[in-house]
């Protein structure tokens, strides 16, 4: 077995080459060879060539309390020597599992009462939509099945996941999708034909909301088991939801007699500046979904938060009728465990109302940008933002896809030190909580010059 630690940036770049599959696999991507990542502290990361890059997006929205927290590699090395894993199965338990099961419930939305542990977000969205499923199911409504999402929206890419996941680019390779699984718009005012009429972002998330009622409607609320949102829309473009929307799409679920799941496996655990993110429009929801943040990635862990009348009717089944899911690492004692250290670091540290005090910092910079001709939306909520990129302001025009605008951009901003990401040309930010003001104005800076150098505006 090869030594990593002797190998050169080019034999590890070789043998990435021969032997790793990387997600959303693209060989031109790493053509000329990955970026090798080494180590990291704080903010910062350092790449196997000696080079130091500010994580602009948390790597993927998940290192919210930073890299390099030796508390929580020792929450994990504790557990591990004593029981690393134990089958929550046939009766069994473990002590990690049970006290971050009530940490979390402690401070979710107040009506949450329990949750079922899975190993990452699309697991846990998985879970949600058989929990709703059967659900109905137990209620004598057998026909409610359907499951509504929103285009745009990211939910995993697990098979049911894939489904509800609102981007076609994830479906093409993979139909046809599960059955049942439906899309309306989202409320993406800067995409809205009411933005050219001078309409509000209001506005536009009544007439979003108003699409939900129309579906169920449409297809009959016998049918309709569940809707599952983003509080912001993450990898789709990184789409708040105006304010009103979600008040109201929790009026039209309890009309209808359908689940609210909030998906918040990226804005869960502090990242709008909030413990949960619906929190900021007073909403709750029936099932929540989590991950990233909740470990801040240090390791796979993920669940689902259930609501009073979900978790009521589980616990009211007869003794020898079971909710026939289930996972090998379902509460993995060491993964609960690093997850009860990342919140205490966050409790301690005040890094729930930090992320909404640099978010605000961080959009207040990128407004700074409004000046460049291609700078169409600036947008973001708690400590996520996005610039879109256009060809005509006007208009709204987008460059041609053949110009790669958004990733071009995206390997400007690396070159710069920074990393970020793209969907198409909208250029993503979420950086971690423990992110100093100087690198966030620094973040700023990088994207503006990146901006600028492939736009040449």
């Amino acid at each position: 077995m090869t030594d990593v630690s002797e190998l050169t940036v080019e034999e590890a770049q070789r043998l990435d080459h021969q032997f790793l599959i990387h997600p959303l696999h693209n060989a031109a991507q790493t053509a000329d060879g990955p970026l090798v990542l080494i180590s990291g502290r704080g903010s910062l990361v350092r790449s196997a060539d000696g080079r130091e890059f500010i994580d602009g997006l948390s790597e993927l929205w998940n290192v919210n309390i930073g890299h390099g927290r030796g508390e929580l590699a020792e929450a994990a090395a504790d557990q591990m020597t004593r029981l690393a894993f134990v089958s929550n199965y046939n009766g069994q338990a473990n002590l990690p599992a049970i006290e971050l099961a009530e940490k979390i419930v402690s401070i979710a939305y107040p009506s949450m009462r329990s949750v079922f542990f899975a190993s990452g977000g699309a697991e846990a969205n998985e879970s949600a939509f058989k929990l709703a499923r059967a659900y109905w199911k137990l209620k004598d409504k057998p026909s409610k099945t359907k499951i509504f999402s929103r285009r745009l929206a990211y939910h995993g890419v697990t098979y049911a996941a894939m489904s509800a996941t609102g981007m076609a680019n994830y479906h093409t390779q993979f139909g046809p999708l599960a059955p049942d699984f439906l899309q309306i718009e989202a409320p993406y005012w800067y995409r809205w034909d009411g933005w050219a009429e001078g309409k509000t972002p209001e506005e536009c998330g009544a007439w979003a909301a108003d699409q939900l009622e129309q579906a169920i409607l449409r297809e009959g609320p016998d049918t309709v088991a569940a809707f599952i949102a983003e509080p912001v829309q993450g990898a789709g473009g990184v789409i708040p939801a105006p304010d009103g929307y979600f008040r109201r799409i929790r009026e039209i679920c309890d009309r209808h007699d359908v689940l609210f799941i909030a998906d918040e496996v990226i804005t869960g655990y502090g990242r709008l500046g909030t413990w949960f993110g619906l929190e900021r429009w007073g909403v709750e929801p029936d099932i929540v979904s989590f991950a990233k943040g909740v470990t801040s990635g240090y390791i796979p862990l993920g669940g689902i938060i259930l609501g009073e009348k979900v978790d009521q009717l589980l616990r009211d089944l007869p003794k020898q009728t079971a909710w026939m899911h289930a996972y090998t690492y379902s509460g993995h004692a060491t993964a609960c465990a690093v997850g009860l250290a990342n919140i205490r670091v966050i409790e301690r540290e005040g890094l729930v109302a930090r992320a909404g005090e640099l978010g605000a910092r961080l959009r207040k910079g990128l407004q700074t940008l409004d000046s460049l001709p291609c700078a169409g939306d600036i947008r973001g909520l708690g400590l996520m933002a996005a610039v879109e990129v256009v060809a005509d302001r006007k208009t709204r025009e987008s460059y041609p896809e053949s110009e790669a605008v958004g990733t071009r951009i995206v390997a400007a901003a690396r070159d710069r030190g920074v990393l970020i990401r793209n969907r198409q040309d909208v250029v993503e930010m979420a950086p971690p909580f423990s992110t100093t003001e100087e690198q966030i104005d620094r973040i700023v800076e990088v994207v503006g010059e990146a901006i600028q150098s492939v736009t040449g505006g």
